[in-house]
């Protein structure tokens, strides 16, 4: 076996050592997928916010909704995510808004004029609140839209769907912490 026969051989094993790495990432999905990854948040208070209502102008303060379950979905209107689960919070939100459970939108990262547009064409209801500077955006750990946050009546994160949410999700957290109120109001302090 000549020198050059060698190298060559050198080479071909040198060069499948990335090859395999590349193809190991790949079947390992490079790391955890952050949908199904568990938030830090989850169980913990829900950071405080303040936040204009772009329709309103009323001022939607997180405090002032304790004892409800409160379902906040940060979005954009650019966002193609966001535009396909948005009749899906519509639906929710016509079915549980009359049972006391609050919706509101908190902007990601888009201009208020989208928003507004946004949801004249789409429809809604609920307030659209603006985050200046995405410091509740921030605070809440949002990496990307659509994401939700399902707080308790506690004050308290019960889940967060990073990701569109779909009627399951919207249905079993909802009445997951519906559920929870309610028995709660049954058993006393």
């Amino acid at each position: 076996m000549g020198w050059s026969q060698r190298g060559r051989w050198r080479w071909a094993t040198l060069s499948l050592v990335p090859v395999t790495v590349f193809v190991w990432l790949l079947a390992t999905g490079f790391g955890h997928d952050p949908r199904i990854m568990p938030s830090v948040l989850v169980n913990k208070p829900a950071p405080e916010f303040a936040l204009q209502d772009l329709q309103t102008g009323r001022t939607v303060d997180l405090r002032d909704l304790r004892g409800k379950v409160v379902v906040v979905n940060f979005w954009a209107s650019w966002c193609t995510e966001c535009i396909q689960e948005h009749p899906d919070l519509t639906d929710a939100w016509q079915r549980y808004g009359d049972q006391g459970v609050v919706f509101v939108g908190v902007l990601f990262q888009d201009r208020e004029a989208n928003a507004k547009d946004f949801v004249t064409r789409l429809g809604g209801g609920w307030p659209i609140l603006a985050d200046p500077g995405s410091r509740t955006a921030i605070s809440y750990g949002v990496t990307g839209v659509p994401e939700t946050v399902f707080i308790a009546p506690s004050g308290r994160i019960a889940f967060k769907q990073v990701g569109p949410v779909d009627p399951a999700i919207l249905t079993t957290w909802i009445e997951r912490l519906e559920r929870r109120t309610s028995q709660a109001a049954r058993t006393g302090p």
